[in-house]
C-alpha cells in the first residue's frame, strides 16, 4: 500500500528540483521516514542530551579555556540554504494518464486527490530509464502489479512496500488554501507497473511541471502543497457496466463509437467525494473520455460499440508540506 514515506519522496524530489540540489535516494527516504516514526526516536534524542548533560557536568572545574574548546567543538554548523533556480531540461516524452480538469468533479475541495481521465503524452521532465516504456503496448486487461524478492538486509526492509515492488500509480499535487480549503494542481500517472522508486521520482515531476492545465509549480508555492500517492491494484474484468462499488473500486473505461476509441479512468474517491451514483459516475467518465455523443440517454453506454470497463482498487496515502518539511530538518540534524 502507499505510504507517507513514498509521500515524502515526492516532495523531496520535487524540492530538490526547485532548489537544484541532489536528491536524497529512494532507499535513504524509506529508511530515514521509518527512523523519523519511531517511537524510540525521542527516546534516543533524551539519552543523548542527558549525556551531553552528564559530559558538561563531569568538566565543570576545568580552567575556562579548556570549556570554551569544548563549546566550539559541538557547536552545530552554520548550514547555508541552497539558492533556488530552476534550470530548464528536455528529456524524453512518456505516455501517462492526466486527471480531469479543475473545474470538473475532481476540483473538490476535498484531501483526496483528484482523478485521472484521459491518455495524455507530453514531454517529462526527468529520464525515465526502464521506466519510460509507453504504456500503450500493454493490453488493457493486463494491468496489475507484481512483486521481485526484497534482498534480505536491504535497507527500508520492513518499512511499507518493498523496494524492488511495482505498480501501476498516480501522483497528485493540491494547494492548501489560508482556510483549509484544498485544490488540484496536478495529477498525472500511469497504468504501466513501474519499480516504486523510479516511478514516483518521475511522476512527481510530471505531475508538477507538465499537467498542461496549470502552470509549473514554482518554488513559492512549495509551502502551499499536499501531495497524494495512489497506487493501483487488483485489476478486474467486470461483468457488465454497472459491476462495480462506489468508494471500493476505481474504473477504466474503454469504447469505440463513429470509428474513434475512447477512453478515461476515474480513481476509487471520485463517486464518494462527488456523491454520484454508478450511472452518473460512467457518464461523467464518458464525457471526460472526450466522447460528445446523446445527452438524451440515461445509460449511453449502452448505445456505443464494444464498452469494456475494468475495476481496480487504489490504496492512498497524503503528506502536507509542513509534515514533509519537519522531516527534512530531522534529516539536517542527524
Amino acid at each position: 500500500m502507499a505510504t507517507q514515506a513514498h509521500c515524502a519522496y515526492a516532495f523531496e524530489v520535487l524540492a530538490a528540483d526547485l532548489d537544484n540540489r541532489e536528491t536524497l535516494e529512494y532507499r535513504q527516504v524509506l529508511e530515514l521516514w521509518a527512523q523519523y516514526q519511531s517511537p524510540n526516536k525521542a527516546t534516543t534524542a533524551d539519552n543523548q542530551d542527558e549525556q551531553d548533560a552528564t559530559l558538561q557536568d563531569g568538566e565543570a572545574d576545568s580552567e575556562m579555556t579548556d570549556a570554551q574548546d569544548e563549546s566550539e567543538e559541538v557547536s552545530e554548523p552554520d548550514i547555508k540554504a541552497p539558492q533556488p533556480s530552476h534550470p530548464s531540461l528536455r528529456l524524453p516524452s512518456i505516455s501517462r494518464l492526466q486527471a480531469p480538469s479543475p473545474s470538473s468533479a475532481s476540483a473538490s475541495t476535498s484531501s483526496s486527490p483528484s482523478t485521472p481521465s484521459s491518455l495524455s503524452a507530453t514531454s517529462s521532465r526527468v529520464a525515465l530509464g526502464d521506466a519510460s516504456k509507453s504504456s500503450s503496448s500493454t493490453s488493457f486487461f493486463s494491468f496489475g502489479s507484481r512483486k521481485s524478492p526484497l534482498k534480505q538486509g536491504g535497507i527500508g526492509e520492513g518499512v511499507g512496500v518493498g523496494l524492488e515492488e511495482e505498480h501501476p500509480l498516480f501522483v497528485t499535487w493540491n494547494t492548501i488554501g489560508s482556510r483549509g480549503g484544498r485544490s488540484l494542481r496536478g495529477c498525472i500517472g500511469t497504468f504501466e507497473k513501474l519499480e516504486l522508486g523510479s516511478g514516483l521520482r518521475s511522476y512527481a515531476l510530471t505531475a508538477a511541471f507538465d499537467d498542461t492545465r496549470f502552470p509549473s509549480i514554482s518554488l513559492s508555492e512549495l509551502h502551499t502543497l499536499s501531495t497524494s500517492i495512489t497506487l493501483l491494484t487488483d485489476f478486474e474484468a467486470a461483468a457488465n457496466a454497472l459491476d462495480w462499488e462506489v468508494g471500493m473500486h476505481g474504473i477504466r473505461i474503454s469504447f469505440q463509437d463513429r470509428g474513434k476509441r475512447f477512453g478515461a479512468t476515474y480513481l476509487p474517491n471520485v463517486a464518494v467525494e462527488q456523491a454520484w451514483t454508478k450511472e452518473e459516475t460512467l457518464v461523467s467518465l464518458m464525457r471526460k473520455s472526450g466522447w460528445s455523443g446523446s445527452r438524451s440517454r440515461s445509460e449511453p453506454w449502452r448505445d456505443v460499440k464494444g464498452f469494456q470497463l475494468v475495476r481496480y482498487k487504489g490504496a492512498k496515502s497524503s503528506l502536507d508540506y509542513a509534515e514533509f518539511a519537519a522531516w527534512r530538518e530531522w534529516v539536517g540534524d542527524l
